[in-house]
């Protein structure tokens, strides 16, 4: 039976932020409670499911982009801590952010804090793992890309990821941030013209 909801706030505890549990219900769309779909290019594909004992969202992409998206509202200073799980069966060939041709990823997680700064955490096809750059699609919008992971070691395993986003806006913008106000799961391979699947579940913000 579906669950219909509206409508879901962040559940906050003593200790931590939880901004994606998966096991709380889909509209009638099938979207997660509390998220919005958007897709950018072609059909989403994308379902909740129980991967062992894991609630996740599963995307599937052939030659699209699209996203899971809901505003969310983050003292960084009090929670500086991300963390969460991924997992990636199938990583676009030939993906690299580093060239707009070939700007395709497995599996991208947003931070916005404001209309022009973000950070996004990347599962990349070939970039190295660790690589940090600022995008700047546009003037005046800063978007810092972090490599965490790269190529195909660890996929078709869950990997649970770590990242002070206290530090890494400091470090990437030189100032104190202001709270995270947006959060984007994202997977794209239309620029390839392939296909690529990954799996996301259990992300909070914690204390540090």
């Amino acid at each position: 039976m579906v669950a219909v909801l509206f409508f879901v706030r962040p559940v906050w505890a003593e200790n931590s932020v939880v901004i994606a549990d998966f096991s709380r219900g889909v509209d009638a769309g099938g979207v997660p409670a509390g998220w919005q779909l958007k897709e950018k290019y072609g059909k989403a594909d994308f379902a909740v499911v129980k991967d062992g004992d894991i609630s996740a969202v599963r995307f599937r992409s052939a030659n699209t982009s699209f996203s899971l998206q809901k505003e969310i509202n983050v003292d960084l200073k009090q929670f500086p801590v991300l963390t969460w799980k991924w997992k990636v069966t199938k990583l676009p060939e030939g993906g690299d952010f580093r060239k707009s041709k070939t700007d395709d990823q497995a599996a991208q997680l947003f931070i916005a804090f404001t209309k022009t700064k973000s950070i996004v955490y990347i599962w990349s096809t070939s970039a190295p793992q660790g690589l940090t750059k600022d995008t700047t699609p546009v003037p005046f919008m800063h978007v810092h890309v972090v490599v965490v992971r790269s190529g195909a070691a660890g996929t078709g395993t869950w990997v649970t990821e770590t990242r002070n986003v206290y530090d890494d806006f400091k470090n990437f913008f030189g100032e104190e941030p202001p709270p995270a106000s947006g959060m984007r799961l994202q997977i794209n391979s239309q620029h390839t013209g392939t296909s690529a699947e990954s799996y996301f579940a259990d992300i909070a913000f914690k204390k540090q």
